[in-house]
């Protein structure tokens, strides 16, 4: 059942792309395929840059560490996926929410690398 719960955490990032595109000024997000695209891209650099430095940079870790990666994730995305686009305060805006939306969600990482 580890597949299910890579396939729910993927479908939630996607949930949590469309409605920071739709809440945060700065960060737009064209549809729900370039969410599903810009949710993979995400998870892709997450786990990179937990692999290369260690799980202390994780978004998970809720300190400025991991609000600055996520922020960091976020507006790198923007050169990476067409249809998304981000300002640095964009990103930043952004990057809260997804701190806010992790507290209430019960899942143990948002890049899934574990």
């Amino acid at each position: 059942m580890l597949w299910m719960n890579h396939l729910v955490r993927f479908f939630i990032a996607t949930l949590v792309l469309c409605l920071v595109g739709f809440l945060v000024p700065g960060f737009t997000i064209r549809g729900i395929s370039t969410a599903i695209l810009a949710a993979a891209v995400i998870a892709a650099m997450g786990w990179i840059f937990e692999s290369f430095f260690g799980g202390e940079l994780s978004p998970y870790g809720r300190g400025i560490t991991g609000f600055l990666t996520t922020a960091l994730i976020i507006y790198l995305t923007n050169f990476i996926v067409q249809g998304v686009h981000v300002t640095v305060i964009g990103a930043m805006l952004a990057a809260l929410v997804v701190g806010i939306i992790d507290l209430f969600l019960p899942v143990k990482s948002r890049f899934w690398s574990r």
